[in-house]
């Protein structure tokens, strides 16, 4: 099992260098030593993982105060890293629960950095055009009811498609993941029987309907590219970055609204006019504005209240004052939805707590 981890993680690695370089950034080791020495690591969600990446990449060779690496083992793991101190700091897409706060002797403090979208890509030969899928279709299809690509549900909302008669097959996380949090918070939260009666809500989940999974968001990925009838939920730079098609998905409003970057900065935005929580923890589950994209999430940077060396501290603060500001452009080159002044200015605000 742990050399399977490591093939994995090795593959995962090879993966984004791969997308890195189709989006024109070039991958460089992000480990090297500090002049300094010192050498600042962090662990967690996969779903904003490229952009790290490509962000470390840059700001290592803009500085020499310290040399940052970040590996993408999803929010669980990040989360029960930082929990553990293993890490100086962590990552999720699911933010952290009041429990787990409490579990940190060093304070937790959670950094809003960047946002993105969570889209349903899927491989259907022979469908060219746009694919509709209705608010209750799209629930349905990952609850195991609707099983064939030609349900009577899905060609209604299709009259424009000769889709064909073959087997859905649904691709989900097998390990703890953010992306299923804001997936599975945004079904709980369209369909209420969804979060109370199964399969629930939250980063690991018991699929039914003998789902396919994969680690990661480039695995789930990698599924849907090799099977005909998939289809699984992933963050939009991977299914952009591989040529996955992605469905057009009805928000709240009743509106068929495809994932791209101008639905997901709208829907963002639109969410970001009501003041933040003091504590940074905003959800979007279910956006209300009628051109929408109707899943959206912020994705978290975990910090430590305190660190014991001032250095580090120092250290992480200027590198995410350089992401919030200098990084956001590149946020939005490599698809992911840039913060809105006010959401930089509470994250600006949350970040000189810390000591």
């Amino acid at each position: 099992m742990t050399r399977f981890i490591g093939v994995a993680r090795a593959a995962s690695a090879v993966l984004i260098s791969m997308l890195l370089a189709a989006c024109g950034g070039e991958s460089t080791d992000t480990t090297t030593e500090s002049p300094t020495g010192l050498q600042i690591t962090g662990a967690g969600a996969t779903f904003p993982e490229p952009l790290y990446q490509e962000w470390l990449r840059r700001y290592n060779t803009e500085q020499s105060a310290a040399r940052f690496s970040y590996e993408g083992v999803g929010s669980g793991e990040g989360v029960e890293r930082f929990i553990a101190e293993t890490v100086d700091f962590g990552a999720s897409d699911s933010a952290m629960t009041d429990e787990q706060i409490a579990q940190v002797d060093r304070g937790a403090t959670l950094i809003p950095v960047t946002a993105g979208m969570v889209v349903l890509a899927y491989n259907l030969p022979g469908i060219d055009g746009e694919l509709r899928l209705p608010r209750d279709v799209y629930v349905d299809i990952f609850k195991g009811k609707i099983w064939k690509w030609d349900d009577p549900r899905i060609v209604a909302a299709n009259p424009h498609l000769e889709i064909p008669s073959k087997l859905i097959q649904t691709v989900v996380r097998r390990d703890s993941s953010g992306t299923t949090f804001v997936f599975t918070n945004h079904l709980g939260t369209i369909k209420p029987a969804w979060r109370n009666e199964g399969p629930g809500v939250g980063t690991l989940l018991d699929w039914p309907g003998g789902a396919m999974t994969g680690t990661g968001n480039e695995g789930v990925a990698h599924k849907i590219k090799i099977s005909h009838g998939s289809i699984g939920y992933v963050e939009y730079f991977f299914a952009k970055r591989l040529g996955l098609p992605m469905a057009t998905l009805q928000n709240q409003a009743g509106n068929f609204v495809q994932p791209d970057a101008a639905s997901g900065r709208r829907t963002l935005e639109a969410a970001a006019t009501a003041d933040m929580p003091e504590d940074l923890r905003l959800f979007v589950p279910d956006p209300e504005a009628p051109d929408a994209y109707p899943i959206v999430s912020l994705s978290w940077l975990l910090l430590y209240g305190e660190y014991p060396e001032s250095e580090k501290a120092t250290a992480l603060k200027a590198a995410l004052t350089w992401a919030l500001n200098d990084g956001q452009p590149v946020a939005e080159a490599l698809g992911y939805i840039p913060l809105p002044p006010n959401i930089v200015a509470a994250a600006t605000r949350a970040l000189e707590t810390i000591r």
